[in-house]
């Protein structure tokens, strides 16, 4: 469902991707982990045409979404949801208003909309009493949420997480974890988290990548991830300040 060979960009003299290489496949849950930094938001950027990079292939579905000079050409066959780190609700509009924003775009009744909003609130675990509220009205947890609402609204096959429990308690950002990967389940979607959240890694991936200096260092499922002697995943996933992941002073 994603596929990108060769990925390259950099800023000024910062080689942030390098020639990275990942192919996801239909289905699949695939969560990227690395420290912050390492060109996880880079990555994500450049598969929703936010960054233009300096070079290489990215699918989505099977066309090639990269087209002349590297510009970001939109394959209309693949429905795409986006949950943002730290929302992104806009604060001017109501809750039903965020959820269907994409639709109200694209002319759709505000009647239909709402009604879909709604029915997507529930979807989340949401009462339909807080459509017309504002998001500053929600606590943290409730506004993730809603955020999640609008990235599954359209029932798209390709969803993308950005640090989906940034800023959460432990048990909410537990709940959050849970509901992803439910609503994933439910839509039979393609999923792929950037995180460095251990806990949202296990409770999230059918699939781990660590993403190491831009490149794709190390992939395999949760259970290989808890097995693996490999260097890299073993300070990362146990937090340790000493291995090969060198911390560079500011």
């Amino acid at each position: 469902m994603i596929e990108i060979n060769n990925l390259n960009k950099k800023f000024h003299k910062n080689e942030v991707l390098k020639n990275l290489n990942i192919k996801i496949e239909k289905g699949e849950s695939a969560v990227v982990i690395g420290r912050s930094g390492t060109g996880k938001s880079v990555l994500l950027k450049c598969l929703l045409g936010l960054i233009k990079p300096d070079s290489g292939i990215i699918k989505i579905g099977d066309k090639n979404i990269l087209g002349k000079n590297l510009q970001y050409i939109n394959n209309k066959s693949v429905k795409i949801g986006m949950l943002f780190q730290g929302g992104a609700l806009f604060d001017s509009l109501n809750i039903w208003r965020n959820i269907s924003f994409s639709s109200l775009q694209n002319k759709v009744s505000e009647k239909e909309c709402k009604k879909i909003a709604i029915e997507t609130l529930e979807k989340v675990g949401l009462n339909s009493d807080i459509a017309d509220l504002y998001p500053s009205e929600l606590s943290g947890g409730m506004q993730k949420r809603v955020s999640l609402g609008r990235a599954i609204f359209s029932e798209p096959d390709i969803i993308f997480f950005d640090e989906p429990t940034t800023g959460l308690d432990p048990i909410t950002a537990d709940v959050i974890n849970k509901l992803i990967l439910e609503k994933v389940n439910d839509l039979g979607a393609t999923a792929l988290t950037i995180t460095h959240d251990m806990s949202s890694a296990r409770t999230i991936a059918s699939k781990v990548y660590m993403l190491h200096e831009g490149n794709i260092i190390w992939g395999d499922n949760v259970g290989e991830m808890e097995r693996t002697k490999n260097e890299y995943i073993l300070q990362f996933v146990n937090g340790q300040s000493d291995g090969p992941i060198k911390i560079q002073n500011n």
